[in-house]
């Protein structure tokens, strides 16, 4: 059973393309799947799987206080896995036919005001190449909607500062093209000219933000700068490293942006993953109108 979950591992990062933090994700639910299945229900084989095993397991999940969110994942992942068995015919059957995935209530995503924006990005300070770096990794982050994952594993050929854009590799690697906007594109320029060699030291290195050992920056890295930041900037709503792209995404939104244009740049492969930035902007638009309205 373990090389056949090895076997799937390799097709997926091989043959699909797909980012570590997905594979790390999968191979984690799969791997408790695994242990279920030869544990509880005592399979010698993924053969011998029935549809049984698997509502079992996810039985399992809930009884164990997973989220709705949390189970899904697993489900996908489990019908991604036996679609493999079967297509290289080591398995002749499907347990997860039949099988659907639970549907929780699709939370909104939290974004900030252009005025809170603003402070964030107003909060690192000017002068030092750590203030350099971070005022241009929020400026990019905030300016092209990437992902934290996107932001730190961009190198120094990834933005192109003369015509204003961005290079990144997203989900399934797919390249997109995000333009930057004039006052990222000068906090970038600002942090090459001035301060990156300041980070870098003797190191040589293509990535382009850098941390104090002159090294690529980690996610865990940029999680406590923003953190700190957005402490400085008194922010008190709870903030990720995803607000930023929301915000981007819902902003865009507001001020008429089109919704394929904002899915395009979001690098969403499904429309009705960027939709979901319209009900924010409703939401907006109602509190608005119930604070302002004299007859609201």
């Amino acid at each position: 059973m373990e090389d056949q979950l090895k076997d799937f591992m390799h097709f997926m990062l091989v043959e699909k393309g797909l980012s570590q933090n997905t594979i790390v994700s999968y191979e984690r639910d799969l791997k408790s799947y695994m242990k279920y299945i030869q544990k509880v229900e005592q399979a010698a084989s993924f053969s011998d799987v029935t549809r049984q095993h698997v509502l079992g397991f996810l039985y399992y999940l809930k009884e164990a206080g997973k989220s709705t969110k949390t189970i899904a994942r697993h489900v996908a992942s489990i019908r991604s896995f036996h679609h493999f068995l079967l297509r290289e015919r080591l398995s002749a059957h499907d347990p997860t036919l039949h099988i659907e995935t639970p549907q929780g209530e699709r939370r909104l995503p939290k974004v900030l005001s252009v005025a809170e924006v603003e402070a964030l990005l107003a909060a690192p300070k000017a002068g030092t190449g750590f203030g350099m770096r971070d005022k241009a990794m929020l400026e990019v982050l905030y300016a092209a909607g990437l992902r934290v994952s996107e932001l730190i594993g961009l190198d120094l050929g990834d933005v192109n500062l003369t015509m204003g854009f961005v290079r990144c590799i997203g989900k399934g690697s797919k390249e997109r093209i995000v333009p930057l906007g004039g006052l990222a594109t000068e906090a970038v320029r600002a942090y090459l000219e001035r301060g990156r060699s300041e980070l870098a030291g003797k190191k040589t290195t293509n990535a382009l933000f850098l941390n104090h050992h002159g090294e690529r920056l980690s996610r865990q890295g940029f999680w406590k700068i923003l953190k700190r930041l957005a402490g400085d900037a008194r922010i008190e709503k709870e903030l990720t490293p995803h607000t930023l792209r929301h915000s981007f995404a819902t902003h865009l939104l507001e001020n008429g942006a089109d919704l394929r244009a904002v899915q395009e740049m979001l690098g969403h492969a499904d429309i009705s993953t960027t939709q979901i930035y319209t009900h924010v902007s409703r939401t907006r638009l109602k509190d608005v109108y119930k604070q302002f309205h004299p007859r609201a």
